[in-house]
């Protein structure tokens, strides 16, 4: 084997290192981006029934308030 040779499967084995690293990055930051999305869907949900019970609290508040209105206004 000549040096040319030599330095071409040098680089080119340094060249298919760093491909393997980036596609090994790539898998590990699509595995985060699909957790994360997963993370964020759950939040939402959760999110979208503490503002559903919060509604329900508030409405149950305002119901009392109106009640002990009508009873002072009457006694």
């Amino acid at each position: 084997m000549d040096v040319d040779t030599e330095q071409f499967e040098s680089e080119l084995a340094a060249l298919s290192h760093a491909l393997d690293a980036a596609l090994e990055r790539l898998r590990r930051l699509t595995e985060e981006n699909a957790s994360l999305r997963h993370g964020r869907d759950q939040m939402a949900g959760e999110r979208a029934a503490l503002i559903a019970r919060n509604e329900q609290a508030r409405t149950r508040v305002e119901a009392m308030i109106e009640r002990l209105k009508s009873l002072e206004a009457a006694g």
